[in-house]
């Protein structure tokens, strides 16, 4: 996964590159260009805040479904969409959570909501996903994703556009750690 951010000004150019892996915690590098440096971000570190904002570094990672244990707590309406509502528990013993809520849309299992809970087992966060959009008739990709901090009533919008498929890439050459200093 490559994430380039446009806006806002004093982040543009900023990039983080993660490298999904089924069991083992994802490697992460983060291009700061006005350091003109990339930054390794380690295991221990992944629940930290992305860039001060209240996305945490594994928030913007793969959802890999072999990293948490589930269980099915009910059926209910979020914002008028009938949605099962799962509790997912991180595998990771870094994890900055000890447990998340997960609402999916019971018509195309797409993540609604997350509430996440801290280590303390306290609401920390909460994570409302919306526009989605359905690229090349099978991809669906959201378009806003909004993280309020219940603990510190801060809130952090992502907007995302541009989406882009099938572009060419290569693994060797545009998905390394080279490639971050080369990244607009």
């Amino acid at each position: 996964l490559l994430l380039v951010f446009d806006t806002p000004k004093p982040i543009k150019g900023t990039a983080l590159l993660s490298f999904s892996h089924k069991h083992d915690p994802d490697d992460q590098w983060l291009y700061l260009p006005a350091m003109k440096r990339v930054k390794k971000i380690t295991s221990r570190n992944k629940s930290g805040p992305f860039l001060s904002s209240e996305f945490a570094y594994e928030d913007l990672t793969a959802q890999e479904l072999d990293r948490f244990n589930y269980r099915l707590l009910r059926v209910e309406p979020l914002s008028q969409m009938a949605c099962y509502v799962v509790e997912r528990i991180p595998l990771d013993g870094y994890s900055g959570y000890a447990r998340q809520l997960v609402w999916l849309d019971k018509a195309e299992l797409r993540i609604q909501q997350i509430e996440y809970y801290d280590r303390r087992d306290d609401l920390y966060k909460v994570l409302a996903i919306h526009d989605y959009v359905k690229y090349e008739d099978q991809f669906w990709k959201a378009g806003r994703m909004f993280m309020t901090n219940h603990q510190t009533r801060k809130s952090t919008e992502l907007v995302w556009r541009n989406y882009q498929f099938g572009t060419g890439l290569l693994e060797e050459r545009d998905f390394s750690t080279n490639s971050l200093l080369r990244v607009r």
